[in-house]
């Protein structure tokens, strides 16, 4: 029986509800099936993944233990992913058709990249940290210099107190040029442009990919041979900014194009300058960006060694006068550790390289706290500030004084002779 029959013989000609129609009631075997959300995972597909695993591994076990004289572990690892992803678009191909094959198996492949740039990650911190434990263990490593240590001496003598200190004044210095300059001419890129900004900004990718050596050569050439005389702090924080400039300029600029133009119409149409609207919308909108541009910027400057070797110069003894005398940094004191073929050198050196990983992860910490809220989120100063602001000015409003009440109007001669 159709919906119309059932419509017509419910419902007749001469009854008040004969034209309107009636739904009727769905059965619990028709009822809907549950949805599936786009993020969750089936059983199936768990399944797939667990089966193809298992037979890349059992496949390449075969291929190097019995069938084939194949040997090595980056071999048995190759084999045994290539079987597997096979084998997947094999099992996601007997339930589903060619095009959610080909998304499974992109998805597969984009999920690898990750947890390989990931393992590499943990391989190298890992490694790092692991054969510099016997110099991390001693506590004088932190807070001595290797004045008094040379490389026969045992790992109970000297540290690197020297170094960690010219790392932070040199990336400071760096830091102070780099990031005012970097975002004022991100924002001279995207809010004033011209011909000229196209000029700054073909620079700028161009310095990208400046070697660092040369920007070493170009520091000690124009700056210790022509004007200190002298390698010093103070001329390798110089080189490290010419590394970071470009970068911060370019992720900076990136960052700023990615702002909607409705932000800046807005604030245009309340009455706002173009230079309060930078300040007061754009700056705060893209703060999470800027941080990441600084972040990026400052982990290509930490790490340089080639242009800290030409400008800053070796010691071993604490200097904290940028503009006198050498000035290690960590980067360059690794490099003079394995230098040395003595046992306890080599290990003071992995132990320098797993603080300069340690330092670089502090100031990504500190750049996240600083810059990883959203527009419009207040921290938890900003609400106390805002709220005592808005008591103050409640406060204000309520002891302000009342004003007399308004005069009557004397009446006029028109109202004088009507009455």
């Amino acid at each position: 029986m159709s919906l119309v029959d059932e419509v017509t013989e419910t419902a007749s000609p001469q009854s008040p509800q004969a034209h309107r129609t009636r739904i009727p009631a769905v059965s619990a075997e028709a009822a809907r099936p549950e949805r599936r959300r786009p993020g969750k995972a089936a059983l199936e597909d768990a399944y797939d993944v667990v089966g193809a695993l298992l037979a890349g591994a059992s496949v390449a076990t075969l291929l190097f233990g019995w069938i084939a004289p194949l040997t090595g572990a980056v071999g048995w690892v190759v084999v045994a992913y290539l079987v597997f992803i096979a084998g997947y678009a094999v099992l996601v191909s007997l339930r589903s058709d060619r095009l959610a094959v080909v998304n499974r198996v992109v998805t597969v492949l984009l999920y690898s990249a990750g947890v390989m740039v990931l393992a590499a990650l943990v391989f190298v911190v890992i490694y790092t940290v692991g054969r510099g434990v016997p110099a991390l263990s001693n506590i004088n490593f932190f807070f001595e210099t290797m004045r008094f240590a040379g490389p026969l001496d045992p790992l109970s003598d000297g540290g690197i107190s020297h170094a960690i200190v010219g790392t932070l004044i040199q990336i400071g210095i760096a830091l102070a040029i780099t990031v005012p300059l970097g975002i004022m001419t991100a924002v001279y890129l995207n809010e004033i442009g011209g011909r000229f900004a196209r000029f700054v900004r073909t620079v700028s990718d161009a310095m990208t990919a400046l070697p660092s050596i040369v920007a070493g050569l170009f520091v000690y050439a124009a700056l210790i041979t022509l004007v200190t005389k002298e390698r010093s702090g103070f001329a390798a924080s110089v080189a490290i900014t010419v590394m970071m400039l470009p970068i911060v300029i370019r992720s900076a600029d990136v960052v700023l194009r990615l702002v909607p133009h409705q932000l800046r119409e807005a604030s245009y149409a309340l009455g706002s300058s173009r230079w309060r609207t930078v300040w007061k919308v754009v700056l705060p909108t893209s703060r999470s960006g800027l941080a990441t541009a600084v972040i990026l910027g400052t982990a290509r400057g930490i790490g340089e060694t080639s242009p800290v070797l030409l400008t800053s110069g070796v010691t071993a003894e604490m200097n904290t006068n940028p503009f006198s005398g050498p000035m290690i940094s960590l980067p360059l004191q690794v490099f003079n550790f394995v230098q040395s073929p003595e046992p306890n050198m080599i290990a003071r050196g992995f132990g320098t390289a797993a603080v300069l990983i340690l330092l670089v992860l502090s100031l990504f910490v500190v750049a996240r706290l600083i810059g990883g809220r959203g527009a419009g989120v207040l921290s938890e100063g900003q609400r106390y500030r805002a709220a005592r602001r808005s008591r103050e000015d409640l406060m204000r409003i309520v002891r302000r004084p009342r004003t007399a009440d308004y005069a009557a109007p004397a009446p006029s001669s028109r109202s004088q002779e009507n009455s």
